[in-house]
């Protein structure tokens, strides 16, 4: 098996963004006016968020290729249900218009950079 590149899960871009956008959402929750039948909504999200760049950093921990993108594989499904409860704060009036539409775009962003990442990947194992 080939091993992973040399740099570290820090020099990741993906993984800095990512990690950025775990902070904006925890952010986000720390300031929501809810109750506490609605902390269970509020762990989920943020244990997925948070779930992104944990996944990238212990894929790139690993000692193979095919085991980083895995790692990032679940990385983008952890992404997804951010995005999937997102939607869902959107619909109960949790965060509004602008709020929705910035957190979808960040997550689209990232989303986009793990895909770009998966296909270097893919290029280096087919070398």
């Amino acid at each position: 098996m080939k091993e992973s590149t040399t740099l570290g899960y820090k020099d990741l871009l993906v993984w800095q963004k990512s990690l950025e956008f775990a902070n904006i959402i925890i952010e986000l929750t720390e300031n929501l006016d809810t109750d506490k039948k609605h902390f269970r909504l509020i762990d989920q999200i943020e244990a997925a968020s948070m779930s992104v760049p944990m996944n990238i950093a212990e894929g790139k921990g690993r000692y193979s290729i095919k085991e980083f993108k895995h790692f990032l594989m679940i990385a983008r499904g952890s992404l997804f249900e951010t995005m999937t409860m997102i939607e869902l704060f959107k619909l109960r009036n949790w965060i509004n218009e602008e709020k929705y539409n910035y957190l979808i775009s960040e997550a689209t962003q990232i989303t986009k950079m793990i895909n770009s990442l998966n296909k270097k990947l893919e290029v280096q194992i087919s070398s």
